[in-house]
């Protein structure tokens, strides 16, 4: 029989066991075999869409039975390749798209249960609706989907002040390798009865078991929110204008991002409507948050904080936005920049984190020693202060072959790594591992965490089918 021939019958058992209107396959199956920017096209034996979470388990034990192996994958919104299947003739994408209900929203109780299939954005929605706030933000929202958030553990805009998304998670509903359920959507606050087993999830990217609910926190809604864009003399300036801020404005930031002078010529590129809001030619600049409700005056924290900044000389110019359209206006510069990026192509994407106190010094020393091996790439750094996350990104000149683009983004990334190395920090701040920085990850990990893990996986999914390929190789992997 041919390998053809062969996945037919494959596809044919699947649908038998959970029925056509679960099962893809064919040219039906392409837009999950692809990754988020395009760059990676791949296959698979076939998605399987459940709606609910006895679906879901049914899924699991006729891929098991079939000895096959899975894919788990929320909105396909990863950068790690974490969600892409590799191995066409053996995995199945399992896709939580249908599982969209939003259980319940507690208001009194600050919480919420929601399926895994949610997009990030309509969540926020319907949270809103109900008079309260759920804080992840991301540049993806629209697209990205709980389970997803959590099996990644997504950071954003937000981290500074709410946390990564760990930090919201109450309970976990997940399908275990072996069908089985563990049920733990507790919405408890304190609970202290051993280990929580939910960590083990939050972060693992699908490779212990399939997320099909989560509990989360929410907040009480930000009435008042006072955004601003600053122009700076170094980005250095940009760690003492964030300490100031801490100290000042106390826990009321909720974002504070450093971007270069070529943001806003990005941003353009891909947006060519957006006005610059102030000169260009500052060495640095800082788009800044602070947020919150009652009794607090944002508008007077946020003018009384930068008028002092001003006065010492920290910060050289600024705006302040006047209302939610030019707040969005500000905003749209950082997320359009990242559009713009990917208007030139293929580039190196970095997502890395150093402590706070040395990011300046590791953004000046990775970009020099880039320049260094590359001079004719573009440098592109940028992230979230607050939490030393730094997107230090290469863009290769135009006019390159595909064979040069990807050599140059290879040294690019190996000459950063190295810097980092040096700084001691991590090559994944917020996307995680997948498949992409397997290699990195695991040539950086020490024994006694490689044993730990490779024991939790080993106990939870002794056969090794979920999500072969992500984070961890098998015994049997070269």
């Amino acid at each position: 029989m041919s390998a053809s021939g062969s996945l037919d019958v494959v596809v044919n058992a699947l649908t038998a066991a959970l029925g056509e209107d679960l099962v893809l396959s064919g040219q039906a199956i392409e837009r999950f075999c692809r990754d988020w920017h395009g760059d990676v096209t791949t296959g698979a034996v076939a998605v399987v869409r459940p709606r609910t979470t006895a679906e879901v388990s049914a899924a699991v034990r006729a891929i098991r039975t079939l000895g096959l192996t899975i894919v788990p994958q929320g909105g396909n919104t990863g950068l790690v390749l974490g969600c892409t299947p590799d191995d066409p003739t053996r995995q199945v994408v399992v896709s939580l798209e249908r599982m969209t209900s939003v259980r319940r929203i507690d208001a009194d109780d600050f919480s919420a249960v929601v399926e895994a299939g949610v997009i990030l954005s309509d969540f926020k929605d319907r949270v809103e609706e109900a008079g309260l706030y759920f804080p992840l933000a991301l540049g993806a929202q629209g697209s990205c989907r709980i389970g997803g958030n959590v099996s990644t553990n997504a950071g954003g805009i937000n981290v500074l002040r709410y946390g990564m998304t760990r930090e919201l998670v109450l309970g976990l509903e997940v399908v275990l390798p072996d069908g089985s359920i563990f049920d733990g959507l507790s919405t408890l606050r304190k609970d202290n009865r051993g280990v929580d087993l939910k960590q083990l999830f939050i972060g693992a990217e699908g490779t212990l078991g399939i997320i099909t609910a989560v509990s989360v926190k929410l907040m009480p809604p930000a009435e008042k929110v006072a955004t601003a864009l600053v122009g700076l003399a170094a980005l250095s300036d940009a760690i003492e204008l964030y300490r100031r801020a801490r100290r000042d404005c106390c826990d009321l930031m909720s974002a504070f991002e450093f971007m270069p002078p070529v943001a806003f010529t990005l941003a353009q590129e891909a947006i060519p409507d957006l006005a610059m809001p102030m000169s260009a030619d500052y060495p640095a600049y800082v788009l800044m948050e602070i947020s919150g409700s009652g009794l607090v005056d944002i508008d007077d924290l946020m003018q009384r904080f930068l008028e002092g900044v001003m006065e010492d000389g920290l910060v050289l110019d600024g705006v302040i936005a006047a209302s939610r359209g030019q707040a969005k206006s500000l905003w749209l510069f950082r997320e359009g920049m990242n559009e713009g990026q990917a208007k030139r192509g293929a580039h190196l994407r970095t997502d890395v984190s150093v402590p706070l106190s040395r990011l300046a010094a590791f953004v000046e020393t990775a970009e020099a020693a880039v320049m260094a091996h590359l001079p004719d790439c573009t440098c592109v750094s940028y992230g979230h202060v607050g939490d030393g996350n730094v997107h230090l990104n290469v863009l290769p000149p135009g006019g390159l072959s595909a064979g040069e683009v990807q050599q140059r983004i290879y040294a690019a990334k190996s000459v950063i790594n190295a810097v980092l190395d040096d700084f001691a920090g991590s090559i994944s701040a917020e996307h995680g591992i997948g498949r992409l920085k397997k290699a990195d990850f695991l040539s950086r990990l020490p024994a006694v965490q490689r044993q730990l893990l490779t024991a939790i996986k080993q106990a939870i999914d002794p056969d090794w089918i979920m999500n072969p390929g992500c984070q961890l190789n098998s015994d049997t992997d070269s």
